[in-house]
């Protein structure tokens, strides 16, 4: 069921310094509103010698309405003359479920990465052209969208939150 479906047109706004404050406020939120579970998630792309930025603040990196292009000239102006062993990277998103009381259960997947030195690509969004995947030795946008949806932060981690939702449904919980 989607908010709509359950009445609730209130917004929660993402204003967490972490991926997890921000999962767990909006699951929270939605699930005391409509008084039934609800599982919401927040991702991001974290850089390591950026000390994990920008985490949280991914689409707004480099600014409230920039584009995935200005977002993208932003991080590589940023990341101007690292080398190359230095570029570590990750997306990651974390999913809350939460139970009317707010109790709840935070699922994670991370895909890891390298921060490439110019795009490539022309499939996804945001900084996936600049996203390198040694493994695979492309970025993201250069994959497929079934093969980005087997091996995404998201897929890792909705594959988690559906283990746990197994789980809690099997235990009489859900």
């Amino acid at each position: 069921m989607s908010l709509q479906d359950v009445g609730v047109d209130d917004e929660v706004d993402e204003v967490g310094s972490t991926l997890e404050a921000n999962a767990i406020e909006k699951a929270r939120t939605y699930a005391r509103l409509a008084d039934v579970w609800a599982i919401a998630d927040d991702s991001g792309l974290e850089v390591d010698f950026l000390g994990g930025a920008p985490g949280p603040f991914t689409k707004r990196y480099a600014g409230e309405n920039a584009s995935d292009e200005e977002r993208v000239r932003h991080l590589l102006a940023k990341m101007e003359g690292v080398p190359w062993e230095q570029r570590g990277a990750r997306f990651r998103c974390v999913i809350a479920i939460s139970e009317p009381n707010g109790e709840l259960r935070l699922c994670e997947g991370s895909c890891p990465g390298i921060i490439a030195t110019e795009p490539k690509g022309l499939g996804g969004f945001g900084f996936d052209p600049i996203f390198f995947l040694p493994d695979l030795t492309c970025t993201m946008a250069e994959l497929t969208l079934d093969e980005k949806n087997r091996i995404s932060h998201r897929a890792r981690a909705a594959q988690v939150a559906l283990a746990t939702l197994q789980e809690l449904t099997t235990l009489g919980n859900g």
